[in-house]
């Protein structure tokens, strides 16, 4: 047996990251929810608990993405062999790292019921998600 791919391990490992820190967020969201702190739960702070929401659900989404792109890289020879392989895996790494982190930042400070200027990220890290799909939804054809 032929060791895995260096870029399908790292797509993998960082999926299974993705998702276990997500869900380890999502346990802190629903212990302050549970334990009804008002730093999350007043209704001053609904901006808050929107965005960290948002964070907790884009980077479980997004690690899963990362698992089934590894998966994909697997399956797909254009996709592994060319150069479509590696500008995907970049623009859904950018992606994982900037949406989600672009909602926590805007959920961390925000203004007025505005989230904070973290959220700029989450546009940029948009724009990289639909990018890397539609090189992998190419190189699948």
């Amino acid at each position: 047996m032929t060791a895995p791919d260096p870029r399908i391990r790292r797509h993998f490992a960082l999926g299974w990251v993705l998702v276990a820190i997500s869900a380890l967020f999502g346990l802190g969201l629903e212990a302050m929810h549970g334990l009804k702190l008002g730093a999350y739960l007043d209704l001053d702070v609904a901006t808050r608990r929107h965005m960290w929401t948002l964070a907790h659900a884009h980077g479980t989404l997004l690690g899963v993405l990362q698992i089934a792109f590894a998966a994909t890289l697997r399956g797909v020879p254009a996709l592994a062999d060319g150069r479509a392989g590696p500008r995907a895996g970049r623009l859904l790494g950018v992606a994982s790292v900037l949406m989600p982190a672009g909602f926590f930042l805007g959920g961390l400070w925000f203004y007025a019921g505005d989230p904070g200027p973290g959220v700029l990220l989450v546009p940029v890290g948009g724009v990289a998600l639909i990018a890397a799909v539609v090189v992998v939804a190419l190189a699948c054809r």
